[in-house]
Order: structure tokens, then sequence, then C-alpha cells
């Protein structure tokens, strides 16, 4: 499987007390970077959140999002929890009677006293285990988005390549007679030139420069190249970094065939081919 590393994905659970909302994006980047946006209170889960990311993703830049909203959220007058402050009356009372000498409940404590204002915030030691279900759950969903967005990247890579091996096998075959026909004319020329003397030091001459402007062996390299991709694409995994390096290495071949090139119809050749790869290039940057 061919992973991209751009996805998107979205979890939410909703709680006696409140809602938790996830949300993760990813973008390409050259290593797995995770950046977290966490309400205060879900701060302290970023590192148990961070390595179950880093299990699931190898490559790109991720941006995680928690939220907890409370019911009483949007509440703008406080309330006092009439039941609860019920019982503290009659715990308050209870306590008295079997330890006189005890401190009563100040009022102080009393409005302090957890909940009074309505549902509280739950612990995050109650939110953990929740929260980590919700990342667990949209993970599998964003490695799901990765996993559709890297076939279509697969599948526009192999037509590209398809496109560079019919050219490649369009150049080949001309090439003995491009050469021929070029050392023909440079050879009249050079008859010109001389008068004709010392024919056979201009053959050689002639045929050591056909040497240099000999493509067959860059037409060969980026054949072998090209296998390389396919068994790169069809072996998947995290083969982003491999599928660059096989890039670089058909421009290098593209790049050389141009300037050896004495043919405008190789030329042509040439410039397509390194069309093709750079739009190949561009894709792959977003492969994990």
């Amino acid at each position: 499987m061919i992973y991209s590393m751009t996805g998107y994905a979205v979890a939410t659970r909703e709680l006696p007390q409140g809602t938790l909302n996830l949300e993760l994006r990813s973008v390409n980047h050259r290593y797995l970077d995770i950046q977290f946006r966490l309400s205060e209170e879900l701060r302290a889960l970023e590192p148990a959140m961070r390595e179950a990311l880093a299990k699931g993703l190898v490559r790109g830049k991720v941006d995680c999002r928690l939220n907890y909203t409370s019911l009483d959220s949007g509440r703008q007058l406080l309330e006092i929890n009439t039941v609860l402050l019920e019982q503290l009356v009659q715990l308050n009372r209870a306590v008295q009677a079997r330890l006189p000498d005890s401190q009563s409940l100040r009022v102080v404590d009393v409005l302090r006293w957890p909940g009074m204002f309505g549902p509280e915030t739950p612990p995050v030691e109650a939110l953990h285990e929740t929260s980590l279900e919700l990342l667990r759950a949209a993970l599998e969903e964003l490695r799901q988005t990765r996993a559709r967005e890297g076939e279509k990247l697969k599948q526009l890579l192999l037509e590209r390549a398809v496109r560079i091996e019919a050219l490649v096998a369009h150049v080949a075959p001309k090439m003995p007679g491009v050469l021929a026909a070029y050392e023909e004319k440079l050879l009249a020329r050079l008859r010109e030139v001389t008068a004709g003397s010392d024919e056979e030091r201009i053959r050689q001459e002639l045929a050591l420069f056909a040497q240099r402007i000999d493509v067959d062996e860059e037409l060969s390299r980026l054949k072998t190249h090209l296998q390389e991709v396919g068994r790169v694409l069809d072996g998947g995994g995290t083969v982003g970094k491999r599928l660059d390096f096989l890039m670089q290495e058909l421009n290098r071949e593209a790049n050389t065939l141009a300037s050896k090139s004495v043919d405008s119809g190789v030329t042509q050749a040439a410039m397509e081919l390194k069309v093709l790869i750079e739009q190949m290039r561009e894709q792959i940057q977003n492969i994990e």
C-alpha cells in the first residue's frame, strides 16, 4: 500500500458532562512532525497521544486538536446546585452531632465545593482512556484517507512512467540512423575544410566524437530506473524518499540526453522527459 502524507480525520464522543472532539490533519513533510492543540485540562495527555501517533505514522506534518466542551460552558450566570447544597448541610449536621468541637463548613468552603455550580469537568484520568480511544479511531480514519490518496498518486505516477517508457522506446530505434546521418554531414563539412587530406585521421576523429554523443547508455539507464520505479510502487510501504532519489537519477539521464543530442527530435523528447519527471517528482513529495 502506498500512503499519501495528506489526510484529514475527525472523531467525536458525547459524555454525560460534555463533548470530546478530536481532529487530525496531515500534510507532507520530510520527517514526522506532530503539533498539538489541546484544551488546558487535556494537556497532560500529550505524551501518550504523541506515542500513539508515532506508532501509526512515519512521515508528515500532523496537526492534532482535542477539545472538551462542558455542558454548562454556555451559561452566563452561576447557578448553585441546590441538591448538592442540601446534601452538604445534612452531612455537616451529622458531623457536628458526632464531633461537637469540629469546625462547621464556611460559606467559602461550600462555594468552592466541586460541582456546586453545575456539572464539573471530569478529571483528566476520567477523560484519558476516552481521549485515546478517539485518537485511535481518528488515526485509523486518517490512515485510510492517506491510503486512498496514495493509491491515486500511485496511478498518476504509473501513467507518467508509461509515457516516459513510450518516449524512450520511440527514441532508441532512431539513434543509429541519427548518429550515422550526423556523422556523414559532419564528414562532408570536414572534407570541404581540409580538402580531403588525411581521410583516415578525419574518420578516426569522427568515431571519437560519435562516442561522445552516443546516448545508448542513457536510454538504457532510463529503462532501468523506470523498472525500479514500478518495483518500488508495487512493493508499497514507506517509499517516498526512495522514489525521490529515483526521480533525481531519471532527471540526470534526461539532462545528459538533451546535452548530447544532435537531433531536434531527440532534443524535443528529452524536454518532454524532463517535464514528465518533474510532474512525478512533485507528486512524490506527498508520498510517505
